[in-house]
């Protein structure tokens, strides 16, 4: 089991025969009866479990609902399987799900088009922060249409993923070695959007781009575009420095990136508030009919060359 060290923690099970239950506003961690280790409730972001022979009591998952922490099921690759979220997540949430899912296409389409801006810049920014140029970047970032219809965030990947990872690296799920470590981080960040989301009274199914019929969790999907970049800059240091395994130190450094800290307005945000400040600008936009995403702001170059190191 892993955590970090913080008001947003993940905790990660990722070794068999655990079973986790509710004690005294603690979840337990117990292993043949005998308590293995706590952690306080009210300071979960989410849960990620790994281990198939893990067991859950009802009355854990029920807390967790209640405070709004994801349970995640992942399979083999670390790619998320299943995720517990509660029904209910603000005092608006009637209207602003009413709101979400009256809006007008052209308002969706402009929120996609600043979505995939947002994450194409800070692709631009990953790459500057590595030593590769990034100025093709920035100019498919300037040419982003309404709801990217000439597809340049896919336009964007096929130069990006060659110079992030290597002439060989294809971003494949179901691979092994750095599309697995991509897998876990990617599902940490999942995890902490899909948090955001129900915080802020939205439906995590109804997306903005991805509407994969099966997806229940589309507009996570969507809203953690930006912020994927991050989880590629860590896992980049990662395997240059510790190589490709899903190890425990790798698994930390992931789960520390809900913490770290991204420009954001006049100051700074960790990643967990920068997403629930975007979360409740896309609600607040769906309300009012008016377009006012809160984006973040790419990390300087230091910041991101840092990232897994």
């Amino acid at each position: 089991m892993h955590w970090i060290l913080d008001l947003d923690r993940i905790i990660d099970i990722a070794s068999d025969g655990r079973h986790l239950s509710r004690e005294r506003g603690f979840l337990k961690v117990s292993e043949a009866g005998a308590e293995i280790g706590r952690v306080p409730l009210d300071e979960i972001s989410a849960v990620i479990i790994h281990a198939h022979g893990t067991t859950c009591s009802a009355s854990l998952l029920a807390e967790l609902a209640s405070r709004g922490a994801p349970v995640v099921f992942c399979a083999a690759n670390h790619a998320p399987r299943s995720v517990l979220m509660p029904l209910e997540g603000h005092h608006a949430q009637g209207a602003r799900l009413r709101a979400q899912w009256q809006a007008k296409v052209p308002l969706i389409k402009q929120a996609w088009k600043h979505v995939v801006i947002a994450k194409i810049l800070m692709q631009a920014a990953a790459l500057d922060a590595h030593g590769h140029a990034s100025a093709p970047l920035q100019m498919m970032a300037r040419k982003v249409s309404s709801g990217d219809s000439t597809n340049l965030e896919a336009q964007a990947a096929r130069y990006y993923w060659p110079l992030m990872m290597g002439e060989d690296f294809r971003r494949d799920r179901d691979a092994p070695d750095i599309n697995a470590i991509l897998n876990y981080g990617y599902t940490v960040l999942r995890a902490a959007t899909a948090r955001a989301i129900v915080a802020t009274g939205l439906h995590p199914g109804i997306g903005l781009h991805h509407s994969n019929r099966g997806n229940a969790f589309a507009l996570a999907d969507d809203l953690m575009e930006p912020f994927r970049p991050l989880v590629d800059c860590t896992v980049h240091g990662l395997a240059a420095r510790n190589g490709t395994g899903v190890d425990a130190e790798a698994k930390q450094s992931l789960a520390k990136l809900i913490a770290l800290d991204l420009p954001f307005g006049d100051g700074q945000s960790p990643v967990s508030v920068a997403l629930s400040k975007l979360a409740t600008s896309l609600g607040q936009s769906f309300e009012t009919g008016k377009l006012a995403l809160a984006m973040p702001r790419s990390p300087d170059a230091l910041t991101l060359a840092g990232l897994g190191a």
